[in-house]
């Protein structure tokens, strides 16, 4: 009886030790995993960039999905699509506002879901430049914000409202429209086309940064799109670029599943922030960026006066980056091509913050600090940098901040020392590091004062 019981003993230690080991990843992963952690070092170092919804659907301003919403048909979208002029279009100015908000890339959609180009593709009509003095858009774009010094990056939906090979699944317009559903669909020719047009953007508009596709859903994934052959093709021409993972559905949420994978660089949580560092079922970090509207929507809406503040887009930048995580920020042009005032003037009070502050973005990334009441810890190297944030009454408590290990502090928009110590108020709990920043409770850095903790190691 003993040594029956000693065998499930073991037997359940042995189960134990398993579920608690971790899996090793494997040489095939690895060297994946490198080679993405390599490309995407400059856009990790970047941070923040511009996401820009530019498109026909910015006529009836009511958003980009407006086809698929109101259920429009090609015929009913047409006076749209006959109705853009862009006339007071400036990928200069648009640059401008972009390197003046502090981004150091920007990514625009060449083509959305409704199925119409700004570039002068060859394999359709159903373009721009047709009757826009033959004008290319997306190379006005590129050229203009590579001119600027920023990376450049575009948006391509693999999923199309227009094309006629195209069947009406997930939210396409027609999806319950009986007499649409009886047409004969070539999805092989919808894939010819709509690798087509991916091959004329990363092959003939110069070196491309960054290729944004959106997206898979359902059976529409990976495969289905012969992603793999696109992703090959892709690099073949842009053996630098970044891709995002949405040419595949997501494995999972949680960090026991998530892998990163051969058909992208980063995940893209949409529209929120994550509440931890991503990491893969090994532990790795995992390259992400959040994208978020500045309003309610992405393409130009007239009725939407819902901005964000500047405090809540800082605020978001430097979670993001707390967390390992890049910002895509973005907005969306009217019918004329202007950026909404409203957009110009939120980024310009980004962008003053980012003159004086973008050192605690730039190159940063998580510290190992827990987050305090106060704000939040970004950190590169041997720099901690503490983002005061929220209302604090007395000095901010960096805790966990080893004082032995402290070389100086310092009031990041002025360069002054500041005074430090372990305890306050006969608080002489372990691992108290107080910073003593001045007797207001205002902050003297509107939206965000940083504080510049250096370490010796």
């Amino acid at each position: 009886m003993k040594k029956f019981v000693w065998i499930i003993l073991i037997t359940s230690l042995a189960v134990i030790k398993g579920l608690f080991a971790q899996e090793a990843p494997s040489k095939e992963y690895k060297a994946n995993y490198e080679q993405v952690m390599k490309r995407t070092e400059w856009w990790r170092n970047s941070r923040f960039g511009m996401f820009i919804h530019f498109g026909a659907y910015a006529v009836p301003a009511r958003g980009e999905w407006v086809k698929s919403r109101e259920r429009l048909t090609t015929e009913q979208y047409q006076k749209y699509i006959d109705d853009f002029n862009p006339i007071d279009f400036d990928a200069k100015a648009w640059a401008k506002t972009a390197k003046a908000a502090g981004m150091k890339y920007a990514v625009l959609t060449a083509k959305h879901h409704d199925g119409f180009c700004l570039f002068d593709s060859k394999l359709t009509d159903y373009k721009l430049s047709t009757r826009f003095g033959g004008r290319d858009l997306v190379r006005e774009f590129l050229d203009a914000f590579r001119g600027e010094g920023l990376k450049v990056g575009l948006y391509y939906s693999i999923i199309d409202w227009h094309h006629p090979e195209y069947p009406n699944v997930g939210n396409h317009p027609q999806r319950d429209h009986k007499e649409y559903s009886k047409r004969i669909f070539n999805w092989d020719n919808y894939l010819k086309y709509m690798h087509g047009q991916v091959e004329e953007l990363v092959k003939n508009y110069g070196k491309i940064d960054i290729m944004w596709f959106d997206y898979s859903f359902d059976q529409y994934s990976g495969e289905k799109w012969k992603a793999k052959e696109l992703v090959d093709m892709v690099r073949k021409y842009q053996p630098e670029i970044i891709l995002d993972n949405r040419l595949a559905t997501h494995e999972g949420s949680s960090s026991k599943q998530r892998m990163v994978k051969i058909l992208g660089d980063f995940e893209t949580p949409e529209q929120g922030i994550p509440d931890v560092p991503l990491v893969d079922k090994y532990g790795n970090p995992v390259p992400w960026e959040t994208c978020l509207t500045l309003n309610g929507g992405w393409g130009y809406t007239e009725q939407d006066h819902n901005w964000k503040s500047p405090e809540l887009i800082i605020h978001s930048l430097v979670n993001c980056v707390s967390k390992n995580g890049n910002l895509l920020l973005n907005v969306g042009p009217d019918a004329r091509g202007n950026i909404p005032e409203e957009s110009i003037g939120i980024l310009t009070e980004v962008g003053k913050w980012m003159d004086k502050s973008g050192e605690s973005i730039y190159g940063c990334g998580s510290s190992n600090l827990t987050k305090p009441d106060w704000g939040r810890f970004t950190q590169k190297g041997n720099t901690v940098y503490a983002h005061w944030l929220y209302p604090n009454l007395g000095q901010l408590n960096a805790k966990g901040v080893d004082s032995g290990n402290v070389k100086n502090v310092y009031m990041l928009k002025s360069g002054a020392e500041l005074p430090y110590q372990n305890t306050w108020w006969s608080n002489t709990e372990t691992g108290n590091f107080f910073i003593t920043v001045g007797s207001s409770t205002e902050k003297p850095v509107k939206y965000d004062t940083v504080v510049k903790i250096v370490l010796k190691n």
